[in-house]
């Protein structure tokens, strides 16, 4: 009966996605691995670009009546206390961990990766998280305010165990000793060793790569040390990526960053300069772009800003900020254009996703897209705020395409998503472990972050459904346009699956809404059809 489930969900899968089929490639091989290179990815001979979706609960399927072109899963499950009940794969406590080979545990995973293969569809496999926020504590103001609605384990997708679990239960503080202690090290590669992850499946052609953590950051809930910068992430990247490719030589290492970036930061693997003056290329090829600098990025962003008070002009809609006498306005307050950049691009984050991806074991790069918890860039007051959202977006598209293509591997947009309006209740933030926007629910100074004045209300900072519609349609635009190899919408949810009934909601959750469904169906179309 599980298979029936499995199969049944996989099938709603590959209905929403309805990808074309990509075109032969003659002179590549015929490998049913997936591989990358300069030119994106292939495999059996064919280009593949595509359109995916996140299903990190997919593996939580609690009982025998449970259960796109590409999918990205959990791959840990990582637990604190074994728990009396429901899925679960691995123990760590005290320093010890205790791998869960049974039914609720990995074999679990297993009948992920049989169905797929089965259904022909390709599992993007992230083996940790840097997220995972323990209830009711926080590094970050009182820990007496937090919101007391606990969610069943597993469903928030920073609840599945992941960096902070580790320092935690070996003893330590900082949420950076995940990256140099010898010990933690030591227990993350036993997972991804001994049979129990990479050697499990690294004869399936149904992994597409090993994701080495979600979002790696220096910050998390955990406190972070003052000697943690890009340069500890980046060499974290590459030993684990050393590591697994000397375990399986079939499948891609990739990185599973959030995209940020940091132009003025010292490399580990710097990118070969191009020659000077550039030659034109020759018929048919793309000139080699040039790595993202901290002037482009000021540049840009003073073109868009210009533009859309242009367009405000001639529409009316321009807000004013100067002096009007005799109803004209007579002189405008100074405008300043920033020369510095924000915590996207200046390292604040000590990710440097250029870096990152030039690690020679690393197949491809990654970035996400949530702009309801990130921000891409100043706030321009010619745009209300969700146009601000999806436009900041749509240049932070660009840029992370930009800096990819200086590399030359393939660049994957790996989590998108806009919440809603009628979704905000439901909203949770991948550092916290409660909805800050829904009804009766304490705040702590993290909601702050989204909303200064502390309203929780639902309001039209957040995307309706057509605001939503667009959104989704121009980041698939524009991550084709760009050359990203590919996309994948965060996160498909179900309602009324059989036996399962609704699946786990975040804020996210696109379950029936056949709009964005169709809207993602079509970008799988034409991402196909232009690989």
């Amino acid at each position: 009966m599980r298979l029936f489930l499995y199969f049944w969900l996989f099938t709603y899968v590959l209905y929403c996605l309805a990808a074309a089929p990509s075109r032969t490639i003659a002179d590549r091989g015929s490998s049913p691995y997936v591989s990358s290179g300069k030119d994106g990815f292939s495999v059996n001979g064919s280009s593949l670009r595509f359109v995916g979706t996140n299903l990190y609960w997919l593996p939580t399927l609690e009982t025998n009546d449970d259960i796109w072109n590409v999918i990205r899963i959990w791959a840990f499950n990582d637990v604190e206390t074994a728990p009396a009940s429901g899925t679960w794969f691995q123990l760590v406590q005290n320093g010890t961990a205790t791998i869960n080979e049974g039914l609720n545990g990995l074999q679990k995973l297993d009948t992920i990766v049989q169905m797929a293969e089965q259904q022909g569809l390709y599992v993007i496999v992230s083996l940790t998280n840097n997220w995972n926020p323990v209830p009711n504590t926080t590094t970050i103001g009182a820990p007496d305010v937090l919101a007391s609605v606990a969610l069943p384990r597993n469903t928030l997708s920073n609840d599945f165990g992941g960096m902070d679990l580790y320092v935690r239960q070996f003893g330590l503080q900082n949420h950076d000793d995940f990256y140099t202690n010898d010990n933690i090290l030591s227990a993350f590669q036993a997972y991804t060793n001994l049979k129990v992850i990479v050697l499990r499946y690294f004869k399936s052609p149904a992994v597409f790569s090993w994701e080495l953590p979600n979002d790696a950051r220096c910050n998390s809930t955990m406190p972070t040390s003052a000697t943690c910068t890009t340069q500890t992430v980046t060499k974290w990247h590459a030993l684990m990526a050393a590591f697994i490719a000397s375990l399986d030589p079939n499948h891609i290492v990739s990185s599973g960053t959030s995209g940020f970036q940091c132009t003025d930061c010292p490399k580990l693997y710097p990118v070969a300069p191009s020659a000077s003056p550039t030659p034109s290329p020759a018929p048919g090829k793309k000139r080699r772009k040039v790595t993202l600098t901290k002037e482009q990025i000021i540049g840009q962003r003073a073109e868009s800003r210009r533009q859309n008070r242009a367009a405000a002009k001639r529409a009316g809609t321009l807000k004013e900020d100067g002096i009007m006498i005799r109803g004209r306005w007579v002189s405008t307050a100074t405008r300043v254009v920033s020369s510095s950049i924000d915590s996207s691009t200046d390292g604040s984050s000590c990710v440097d996703s250029q870096d990152i991806p030039n690690i020679p074991n690393i197949g491809f790069g990654s970035f996400q897209v949530y702009p309801d918890q990130e921000s891409y860039g100043p706030y321009d007051p010619n745009l209300d705020p969700v146009s601000n959202k999806i436009n900041s977006s749509l240049a932070w598209i660009q840029q992370s395409a930009q800096s990819a293509a200086a590399v030359g591997k393939p660049l994957v947009l790996n989590g998108f998503g806009l919440v809603t309006q009628t979704n905000l209740n439901n909203f949770v933030p991948f550092n916290m472990s409660y909805a800050p926007y829904a009804t009766n629910t304490a705040i702590d100074s993290r909601v702050l972050m989204f909303d200064p004045t502390g309203d929780v209300s639902g309001s039209s900072d957040f995307a309706n459904s057509a605001q939503q519609e667009q959104g989704y349609s121009s980041f698939l635009e524009m991550g084709d346009s760009a050359g990203l190899a590919g996309i994948m919408q965060y996160q498909l949810d179900t309602t009324n699956s059989p036996s399962t009934g609704d699946s786990p909601n975040d804020g996210y959750s696109i379950a029936g809404n056949t709009a964005i469904q169709q809207i993602l169906k079509q970008g799988a179309q034409a991402m196909a059809g232009g690989s």
